[in-house]
């Protein structure tokens, strides 16, 4: 698929990090680019610098990501490309001990269920819908209609201490994107997914220099937190390179996590 001001592409989590990065690498090839995302003062600003458009989204309300697709459609047409990014995590034994009072507690199922609900229900959501949409687009070269990007993780293979919603989310992703990519395979519709390691997102960019430090010594090589752009990088390989279908690719400088 070659990117350019006929294409129409939707980004969830859009407004920041990985998604952000992606959205300026595509329309800087002119693309038309929707941003889904809930931080509108973020997402607004991007919008505006891309001449793009927000749309405000929580991507477990079916509602809400019916309007998010309608509002972009209306605006850039039928998107060709989606690109997951959307996500969150959290960090809660499974069952742990307090070592002060020895009171037992276990994760709270309802925050498992969060969990489960944005990063895995949410994506397969988006695309079931953009899927949907791209079947009634016509056809390129070799028939294809459409690109979706999916992000995993690397915790979808080896999560850490605390890790088991996100990291069963993430796997989530992870296991559905080849059985999407068949589903849709005669419809000229490729899905891949990245599995991104430790990225200099908005959410570790707050943490301590020490902590952001000993993160990056541990990568084995380069030794230093991922940049979104290299992130946008693959994302736009995997739009543009016609044969790449199917495939789940880890993003890592060769990290593979310890159990803490």
């Amino acid at each position: 698929m070659n990117l350019d001001s006929t294409i129409a592409a939707v980004v969830t989590g859009g407004a920041s990090g990985l998604g952000a990065a992606t959205a300026r690498r595509l329309a800087g090839h002119g693309v038309k680019v929707a941003l889904f995302d809930l931080n509108a003062e973020q997402g607004e600003a991007l919008a505006k610098e891309l001449g793009g458009v927000f749309c405000k989204v929580d991507v477990t309300q079916e509602e809400q990501v019916d309007a998010a697709f309608a509002k972009a459609r209306a605006a850039h047409g039928q998107e060709r490309v989606l690109v997951n990014c959307a996500g969150t995590g959290n960090a809660v034994k499974t069952a742990s001990r307090d070592k002060t009072t020895g009171e037992i507690k276990h994760f709270p199922l309802a925050n498992f269920d969060r969990i489960i609900q944005i990063n895995l229900v949410g994506t397969f959501r988006c695309i079931a819908k953009s899927a949907a949409g791209m079947l009634t687009l016509a056809e390129l070269e070799d028939g294809e209609r459409g690109a979706i990007v999916n992000t995993a993780s690397v915790a979808a293979q080896d999560g850490q201490m605390g890790q088991a919603a996100y990291s069963a989310s993430k796997a989530g992703v992870l296991g559905m994107t080849l059985p999407i990519a068949r589903d849709l395979m005669s419809e000229g519709i490729r899905v891949n997914a990245i599995l991104p390691g430790i990225f200099n997102t908005p959410l570790l960019q707050a943490a301590p220099d020490n902590v952001k430090a000993a993160l990056a010594a541990s990568v084995p090589f380069p030794k230093r937190l991922g940049k979104p752009e290299e992130y946008a990088q693959l994302a736009e390989l995997m739009i543009t390179n016609g044969y790449f279908n199917g495939e789940s690719v880890r993003l890592d400088g060769a990290i593979r996590m310890a159990p803490r």
